[in-house]
């Protein structure tokens, strides 16, 4: 019976020395991972280290991992940096890495933006488009082929020949049309936009134009030239007037009065008529 008791004894002792020494080595594990922890950090931090750097973040920000070299420190941010997605938990928030071909994405399975020699087409990004999609190389996504399309065409123009309408029986009549929407890259190209065709008009004279209008203008610039001939005459003729009619003042200013000669009349006697 005292043998079975001292069994005991030992037994008990050795399991509390053996939980003992667990306990003290993960309290080491411990001490090792995140030494010198502080509840005063900056940074957004919450709880840091001088090791781990941030070790949990201040409500709203985004606790990723950087890494340094051969090392990963913890860091909070108010939004997750490009080729990472957040997401929201009621402990923690945290950023988590897109796939390798995404530059930014929403969560890890749809991308926004994809990398260099990818196209983006709903969320992924592929090194070729489908079938019935081509490849923009300016927003690096897969879009719909679109053909060119062309308005419809005008009237015929009037029959001309060398920019007229007369003096000739064989012509060429023109009609044309717009680009309403130009293609994509791997669309229709556009069709001619003017057509030309012979025409024939019944030949007929045409009207001197030119001529008459240049008649009329020699008429009216010899009319023009004959009123200014006359107004020069009747200026020339007014101040040769006034010219002789001011001379006609200074001669009479300058000759003295003569005076009038007595009538002859007059002066005759009267005549006796009584002898």
């Amino acid at each position: 019976m005292q043998l079975r008791l001292i069994s005991w004894f030992f037994i008990t002792l050795n399991f509390m020395e053996y939980i003992g020494s667990q306990n003290t080595s993960r309290v080491r594990r411990q001490g090792r991972m995140h030494p010198n922890v502080s509840q005063g950090c900056q940074g957004g931090c919450a709880t840091c280290s001088d090791y781990n750097g941030c070790l949990s973040c201040k409500p709203r920000l985004f606790f990723v991992l950087e890494r340094i070299g051969m090392k990963q420190i913890g860091v909070c941010l108010s939004s997750c940096p490009s080729g990472y997605y957040g997401t929201r938990y009621p402990d923690i928030n945290k950023c988590a890495k897109c796939k390798a071909d995404c530059e930014t994405c929403f969560t890890r399975n749809f991308c926004t933006k994809c990398k260099s020699g990818f196209y983006l087409y709903s969320g992924k990004c592929l090194e070729k488009c489908p079938d019935g999609l081509e490849a923009n190389n300016h927003t690096m996504e897969c879009a719909s082929i679109v053909h060119c399309e062309a308005s419809e065409w005008s009237p015929w123009s009037p029959c001309t020949k060398k920019g007229k309408t007369c003096g000739f029986k064989r012509g060429n009549e023109v009609r044309v049309r717009e680009i309403v929407q130009h293609p994509s890259a791997r669309g229709n190209p556009c069709p001619a936009t003017s057509e030309s065709r012979k025409c024939i008009v019944q030949r007929k004279r045409c009207q001197k134009e030119g001529k008459g209008k240049k008649n009329r203008e020699e008429k009216r610039k010899k009319s023009n030239k004959d009123e200014s001939k006359e107004t020069r005459q009747e200026s020339k003729g007014r101040a040769a007037r006034r010219q002789n009619r001011e001379q006609r003042e200074n001669n009479n200013k300058t000759q003295p009065k003569k005076r009038k000669a007595p009538n002859k009349e007059e002066n005759l006697a009267p005549i006796d008529t009584a002898h």
